[in-house]
């Protein structure tokens, strides 16, 4: 049995990591249980036998009030929480079906985390099994796949001196790879060109292969920025291939190098503020998803790196509000521009639309309705043009239900409170999140206090947000522990944006809202309510630490696809997750999951 045992852990992370003979010991040290279909493995607040591996058959996990948070087959872990906090179980388990388990004792399980690194890193869900965070990204120690040119232009070996200069000047680049068969031959420059045809005069049908620096020094994807600069100080060269696996997949140029190095948001930033027009600004935020690669390289929390990219947007909008005033004339009355959405919040990441609104001075007549009308278009044009899209749903500055004086304002929010509707309780959700601009502050000052303080003084409208909120559950299921998306283009994988991190933020402006908490961002949010004492100490570090994985998960996703060349999305297939990563992010849905019902009973049942 012992035998057995071992070699269905040699398949399973993190045992599979662990010498052979380790692996042995610690099969030896395993009891095996068999449950008939419902039977109760362990119940919540009990005692845990130990840590709990599905061989055969189907475990239903479910939280404290009785609600299933989790559906696990062969080869899941659980059990683990309860044994990393007070030995006892923090959710229920019950079998589904005939099941067969393997139960690591309780010391067994502890004495091998302090004897194995490799244990220890996988059951630790409070964070720190993943990457340190660095205070700044370093070019020296930066694989060279954050930052070199992908799908560099090539040219074949027989093509004319003359061919391969126009070619370098309409690309505006510096050298042409010389390729044969797709395999890298040779390196051709602008310095080859001036110095083997110009200075020499010779022909300009020249064939590259005569001028070309014949197989040139290379590097693979994942070596470090130190390998660049240490060859090209050298080799006293400015130009050094990177190919990998695939062939010939980029190129490092000290151009490369020091754009790396100057890449920052306050560089960013400073390009906007001296930008004239939408398209110079449009230059600048193209860059973004560089930026955005590069800060999650060099392991920024999440928290940082979304600030720095919200705070671009910052500056395009404040920008383009100073570029609208000089168009368009001082404004008749002043105004407050307002962001809601993710870069209400400073969350942004390397996929955001806009979402935004005025408020206007009192002083406001129907005169003023065509400058502020222009305006409005304006800003939301530039915006567009930088990459920020029109928001599909229309809530922007453009529409005039969202470009109102502050008297109407107060209205709405009264209105929504009073009477929460489906609609209602859809805008309360967008506009509790309002942070502001640019314009006259004042306008915002009283407006969100006063809002709050009616909010959660009403039960009715809290009960009706809090049920708003249980609308976006997490993913998970049977298979692996998750439930992908079901069909479409995004089929068979994870939404890490509606499934993942919007539970979550939905949760923390409901305990804003209880709290009448002022901070918009999610993190600082949570932070609050669990210094309010909204949330238990262990359940607001359990839910940071649950927020933090999925965030991160989501911002690596979207870098994994930028540095492939395609698009940031947040659509992650489950198989790109290791075992490792798999389980930690199961355990964060496991978390979400158990404080959404926690809250879901506490409100109260609404019909």
């Amino acid at each position: 049995m012992t035998e057995a045992i071992a070699d269905f852990l040699d398949r399973l992370q993190p045992y599979s990591d662990l010498l052979p003979e380790d692996r042995a010991e610690l099969a030896a040290t395993m009891q095996v249980a068999r449950y008939a279909p419902g039977d109760q493995v362990y119940s919540f607040g009990d005692r845990l036998d130990g840590l709990y591996i599905v061989r055969k058959g189907d475990i239903e996990v479910r939280d404290e009030h009785g609600e299933t948070v989790s559906l696990l087959g062969p080869r899941n872990t659980f059990g683990e929480r309860g044994l990393a906090r007070d030995g006892r179980a923090a959710t229920s388990a019950l079998a589904r079906s005939e099941t067969e388990l393997l139960v690591l004792p309780a010391a067994s399980f502890r004495l091998a985390c302090q004897d194995h690194p490799a244990l220890a890193r996988f059951f630790d869900r409070s964070g720190a099994a993943r990457p340190s965070r660095a205070p700044l990204s370093d070019l020296a120690t930066s694989q060279v796949s954050q930052f070199m040119a992908r799908n560099p232009l090539s040219v074949a070996p027989d093509t004319t001196a003359a061919e391969a200069a126009r070619q370098m000047r309409d690309a505006h680049v510096s050298c042409l790879c010389v390729t044969e068969d797709d395999r890298l031959v040779g390196i051709v420059t602008i310095r080859d060109l001036s110095a083997r045809i110009l200075a020499e005069k010779a022909a300009p049908d020249t064939p590259v292969r005569q001028i070309m620096t014949e197989d040139p020094r290379t590097l693979p994807p994942e070596a470090l920025g130190s390998d660049v600069l240490h060859m090209m100080l050298e080799r006293r060269i400015g130009h050094v291939p990177i190919v990998g696996a695939r062939g010939l997949e980029g190129i490092v140029t000290q151009t490369d190098l020091t754009r790396f190095q100057a890449m920052s948001s306050a560089e960013l930033v400073a390009g906007i503020a001296r930008a004239e027009t939408a398209q110079e600004m449009a230059e600048t935020t193209a860059r973004i998803p560089r930026l955005l690669s590069q800060l999650v390289a060099g392991h920024h929390p999440h928290e940082v790196t979304t600030r720095l990219i919200t705070d671009i947007a910052d500056a395009v909008t404040r920008r383009l509000l100073r570029l609208a005033e000089a168009e368009f004339g001082p404004p008749p009355v002043p105004y407050l521009w307002l962001a809601c959405g993710s870069q209400g919040r400073q969350e942004q990441t390397g996929v955001s639309d806009q979402d935004n609104c005025l408020i206007l001075s009192d002083a406001f007549t129907p005169e003023h309705a065509q400058y502020f009308e222009k305006f409005a278009r304006f800003v939301s044009d530039g915006l567009h043009e930088c990459g920020y899209v029109y928001c599909p749903g229309d809530m922007m500055a453009t529409n005039p239900r969202w470009r109102q004086p502050l008297a109407t304002w107060r209205r709405y929010f009264k209105g929504w409170i009073e009477k929460p509707v489906p609609e209602a309780q859809m805008l309360a959700s967008v506009m509790f999140d309002l942070r502001p601009i640019g314009g006259d502050t004042a306008l915002f000052d009283g407006l969100q206090q006063e809002t709050l303080a009616q909010a959660s003084k009403n039960s009715i409208f809290v009960s009706h947000m809090i049920a708003n909120a249980l609308k976006h559950q997490p993913p998970l299921g049977l298979i692996r522990g998750f439930a992908t998306i079901r069909k479409g283009e995004n089929k068979d994988r994870l939404d890490l944006k509606h499934s993942g991190v919007v539970p979550v933020t939905d949760l923390a402006r409901v305990y804003a809202l209880r709290g009448e908490l002022r901070p918009v961002n999610t993190r600082a949010r949570i932070v609050a309510a669990r210094d309010a004492g909204l949330l238990s100490k262990s359940g607001g570090q359990d839910l940071l630490d649950a927020y933090d994985l999925i965030a991160e998960t989501r911002l690596e996703h979207q870098c994994r696809r930028i540095r492939a060349g395609e698009a940031p999305d947040n659509f992650l297939p489950p198989a790109k997750l290791s075992d490792f990563d798999r389980s930690h992010l199961r355990d964060a849905f496991v978390v979400v999951k158990g404080l959404q019902s926690a809250l879901g009973h506490g409100r109260g049942m609404l019909s």
